[in-house]
């Protein structure tokens, strides 16, 4: 990795680092990258409950 630390591209402050997925080769590999930018002031920014909306299942699934 070139820099230990991510940074937003839009206000440039400090962003946590997330792991995600990657198949190759038919094997699950991480890739690390910048997470979510969490200053109220930026554009760029995303809430909790926006985030989380995304992935969570919905409460009329059929069982």
């Amino acid at each position: 990795m070139d820099r230990d630390e991510h940074v937003c591209p839009v206000c440039g402050q400090p962003v946590a680092t997330v792991v995600r997925r990657h198949k190759t080769l038919g094997a699950w590999v991480p890739v690390w990258g910048p997470g979510p930018c969490r200053n109220p002031e930026c554009t760029a920014c995303v809430e909790e409950a926006e985030e989380g909306t995304a992935s969570a299942p919905s409460k009329g699934a059929a069982k």
